[in-house]
């Protein structure tokens, strides 16, 4: 029983050394190596100060800013709405959010909606919009910062990630960056 014990112990210490100990710092180390912006964070700064991350949504509010999707942003608390197809309040939720994109967009009913405009993201913190998203919402903020349309589409195109790899995922728009850059646009900077 006893060298039963001091085996256990012995592999204790020896598992909690490598797991806990040098396997991570040997990831730490990799991934400071390999990348290090997104290892810290992917920290966005203007003017030398920390305006965000570019990993995690953010809240706009007024009509001279891009929106990102429906979530209520708070990353102490990152979850999805884990309504289903079935649950009739996702069709609720749904409704209300396209009523909500069309009054801040000032379009009517007959104008179809972004998928990403009325749903909400998988964990809540989703910094992406789509390029069709980011295209609906440019009148509003053209006029909200007295610039033409062609600048802001001209902004979206710029700041339009496509594919990851290539096949991966759909073109996204980083709703921070494209907001950052709209603020140097429209200072002239």
């Amino acid at each position: 029983m006893r060298r039963q014990t001091v085996a256990a112990i012995r592999m204790l210490v020896a598992l909690t050394v490598v797991c806990g100990l040098i396997y991570p710092l040997a990831v730490t180390g990799i991934s400071q190596v390999v990348s290090k912006d997104r290892a810290n964070g992917s920290f966005v700064e203007l003017d030398g100060k920390v305006v965000g991350s570019s990993l995690i949504g953010q809240a706009f509010d007024g009509d001279q800013w891009f929106h990102a999707r429906s979530d209520a942003f708070d990353p102490t608390a990152s979850a999805a709405s884990n309504l289903g197809p079935s649950n009739p309040d996702l069709g609720t939720a749904v409704q209300d959010a396209a009523d909500a994109v069309r009054k801040t967009e000032g379009i009517g009913t007959d104008t179809p909606l972004p998928v990403d405009a009325v749903t909400t993201s998988g964990s809540g913190l989703d910094p992406d919009i789509s390029p069709a998203y980011a295209q609906l919402q440019a009148p509003r903020v053209a006029q909200a910062r007295g610039l033409s349309n062609e600048q802001v589409l001209q902004l979206i195109d710029e700041n339009t990630k496509g594919r990851t790899w290539g096949i991966l995922g759909e073109p996204r728009v980083n709703v921070l960056l494209l907001n950052l850059a709209l603020e140097q646009l429209a200072s002239g900077a």
